[in-house]
């Protein structure tokens, strides 16, 4: 790509974070080249992001990156970039599935898909994590639905319904559900479970950091001496998973669990992972359904009322429900298939200048 000031741009709210969207080939094929366009357009390396698009948290520094896939059987590639705010840095690793949720809008605006009467459904590879998401939009007519009556928390409005239904997330980024071999590992004197479905992560029962689990995102954000043992025990258990130096990765994510309050089956406070999020994630929601569904593991003994595969997890904004089918295997455990429901909807589309 020849260098220029601007790059085609869409902005779009999906599910609870917000993100740009960008085709692949409109970005520079050279990674290094690509992240320093990415760093300027959301104004990174202040905390405010003033001078970019970005929102000054992480739920709205976010790029899905865009491309028709060459993959059969697939008709879109996406690959997601956590742009650092305060620091001026991309990761690739982890994957997002609430920015996915506004994969169909980018794909219709940008002609890369054909909609359908009267819903659609796509098939996403994620290139974070080499595995398909079956994304369904209601399109009367061929056109998107953007107005409807389902809610969210977390979003003050409601919209159109968007499933998401992401096949085989076991070991999506690992290998393995079980990365350190183990239902339970002892980390720093605490007892937590390391899991992979989706995304990895961390689950520590609330009350082994010393917390009850129902603490509002601003009550954990001020306490420092918390969140240094728990990015502490995050940076142990990533060397554990297999992933290295996780220092200056957003992965594995931390969740902190604990019995639900409010009818659901088990409260989440998730981390992202310096800060509580203000909801939930929903790779990190599908990794915590999972996890409540295993026998063994801290979410399981975290968990109520577990009578069906719909999870229900409580979380700072309310609740968010994941529907969970897993196959018993000789190995372990195979996740077959997570499906929620998100809404999005599109800001603005134009050039953003860098």
């Amino acid at each position: 790509m020849e260098r220029s000031t601007s790059i085609p741009c869409m902005l779009i709210r999906g599910g609870t974070s917000k993100g740009a969207y960008f085709l692949a080939s409109d970005l520079p094929e050279n990674e290094q080249q690509r992240d320093d366009v990415l760093i300027h357009v959301m104004g990174s390396g202040d905390p405010q992001q003033i001078n970019g698009i970005g929102g000054g948290t992480s739920l709205t520094s976010k790029v899905a990156i865009v491309s028709k896939s060459a993959f059969d059987n697939v008709d879109l590639d996406y690959l997601f970039a956590q742009v650092g705010v305060e620091d001026r840095v991309v990761d690739t690793k982890p994957s997002c599935g609430n920015i996915l949720s506004g994969i169909l809008i980018f794909g219709d605006e940008k002609g890369l898909i054909t909609l359908q009467d009267p819903e659609t459904t796509i098939r996403v590879r994620n290139i974070n994590t080499n595995t398909i998401i079956e994304v369904t939009a209601e399109t009367p007519n061929g056109k998107v639905k953007l107005e409807g009556n389902i809610k969210i928390d977390g979003v003050p409005e409601t919209g159109s319904p968007i499933l998401l239904n992401f096949l085989n997330v076991g070991g999506a980024k690992t290998g393995k559900l079980f990365p350190t071999g183990r239902f339970k590992d002892d980390i720093q004197g605490v007892t937590v479970s390391c899991i992979d479905a989706s995304v990895p992560m961390v689950h520590i029962p609330a009350k082994g950091m010393g917390k009850t689990g129902y603490e509002t995102k601003t009550e954990l954000d001020a306490d420092a001496e918390f969140l240094q043992k728990l990015e502490s025990i995050r940076r142990e258990a990533g060397e554990r998973m297999g992933l290295g130096d996780v220092s200056n990765s957003v992965i594995p994510k931390v969740s902190l669990v604990a019995p639900p309050a409010n009818g659901g089956n088990i409260t989440s406070r998730y981390f992202v992972p310096h800060n509580c999020h203000t909801s939930h994630a929903v790779t990190g929601a599908i990794c915590v359904a999972v996890s409540t569904m295993l026998p063994g593991t801290v979410a399981y003994e975290a968990a109520r009322n577990l009578k069906s595969n719909q999870i229900e997890i409580e979380h700072p904004a309310g609740k968010i429900a994941v529907s969970v089918v897993i196959e018993a295997n000789d190995e372990e455990p195979q996740i077959r298939q997570a499906a929620l429901v998100r809404t999005a909807r599109p800001l603005f589309k134009g050039d953003a200048y860098y």
